[in-house]
């Protein structure tokens, strides 16, 4: 009897997580390796809307989700100064969506993977084809042959480099600050429940969000600079500096400013989508095949449809049929992952813009609604089953 693909992921995040976790209700073997000692993310907040909720449903995850999150009500959005532009409700579906803290969202990932599935400490320094598999080199001298290799290893993805690929960033000239603030300092945060806030002005945007039950606050404030920032969630931000790009905007973007204890800035930087994703063995998911800004809230959902999209082409695939199988998980995913990412940075333009023409803003806004709408209602493992079809009667693989 044939033995079954080995698949091993790079990158223990959400992404990489998500879809060992994907592969395995299939039936797959897997193993994890993340270049980190520890898992561990700054405080920061995640949106999970329902094109990712409704599959991590599929692996039997919203009971503890929903305890760790707090489910989106609405939006709010507003001028610099307050005036109301648009209030929306969620709209009703059987599917909540919910915004968490990246590093809750992180650790239940981590605690629903099976024992001895996740390697820490593992930092790639190759990947070498050769007799049928991967060779699969780490830093700490440790050395795994797979079938399958997945880089699921952000933005600065070392997998990337192993199948040819390189990245370059542009800045969009503008860099976020992030903090968390307990909910009860805030006064006008006393009866928001799940709503998110946004105040849209000239060249910066301010967005709030609760996570943690609601217990704490989530704060992303966009503003303009002409100077390189790392992009990273863990550099110190100057709590000064953000006060003075805010000043003379909305009471409330004033207050959670000033109740902040600390904040990390992070510099915010654009990349064109890959010609390719998949070489031989290899595929990249998330970040490294698809990085985008973060204006719809939609880089973790993104990963986490890659990996349902894997999962189902390579259920059931011997060996020899990896790399086309890669290549039509590639073909599925890279239309729609480039369109998000064109979206994502049209969206980070209209949030820093202010409009003397209210009905050209208004437009736009209705726009944006329907295709977020689209966005979010999208099942990602239907579409793979589908193309899985299609590929098989066609005989593309």
């Amino acid at each position: 009897m044939s033995r079954g693909l080995q698949i091993a992921i790079v990158g223990g995040g959400i992404g990489g997580l998500t879809t060992s976790l994907a592969l395995r209700a299939r039936g797959l073997s897997v193993t994890v390796f993340e270049q980190a000692d520890e898992l561990r993310e700054i405080g920061a907040g995640v949106t999970i809307y329902p094109n990712a909720m409704l599959l991590l449903n599929r692996l039997g995850l919203a009971d503890e989700i929903e305890k760790i999150g707090c489910p989106i009500t609405g939006q709010v959005m507003r001028t610099s100064t307050g005036e109301l532009i648009n209030a929306s409700t969620t709209p009703s579906t059987s599917i909540q969506s919910y915004n968490v803290h990246r590093a809750d969202f992180l650790k239940l990932l981590a605690n629903a993977q099976p024992k001895a599935t996740l390697h820490l400490g593992h930092r790639l320094s190759g990947a070498r084809e050769t007799d049928g598999r991967v060779c699969l080199s780490f830093s700490n001298g440790a050395t795994v042959n797979s079938d399958v290799v997945i880089g699921a290893d952000g933005i600065h993805s070392a997998l990337q480099r192993e199948i040819g690929l390189k990245t370059y960033p542009s800045s969009e000239e503008i860099m976020a600050y992030r903090g968390l603030i307990p909910t009860d300092k805030l006064s006008w945060a006393k009866d928001i429940g799940g709503r998110m806030s946004r105040w849209i002005g000239k060249g910066r945007s301010f967005l709030c969000y609760p996570v943690s039950s609601g217990r704490l606050m989530n704060m992303v404030a966009f503003v303009p600079t002409n100077l390189d920032s790392e992009e990273s969630w863990t550099a110190p931000g100057d709590l000064k500096a953000l006060s003075t790009e805010y000043a003379g905007w909305d009471d409330p973007v004033l207050e959670t400013i000033g109740a902040l204890d600390s904040t990390f800035r992070w510099g915010i930087y654009d990349r064109a989508p890959l010609p390719y994703w998949c070489a031989g063995r290899a595929a990249l998911l998330g970040d490294a095949a698809h990085a985008m800004v973060p204006h719809l809230g939609q880089g973790a959902a993104q990963a986490i449809e890659d990996g349902f999209t894997l999962a189902a082409f390579l259920e059931g695939a011997k060996p020899k049929d990896v790399s086309k199988r890669l290549k039509a998980y590639e073909r599925t995913r890279l239309e729609r992952t480039s369109q998000i990412q064109a979206l994502a940075r049209e969206t980070g333009r209209f949030f820093r813009a202010e409009y003397d023409d209210v009905a050209e803003r208004d437009r736009f806004i209705a726009k944006w609604m329907a295709a977020n709408g689209q966005i979010r209602g999208h099942d990602a493992e239907n579409a793979a089953k589908e193309a899985l079809l299609l590929a098989k009667d066609s005989g593309s693989i």
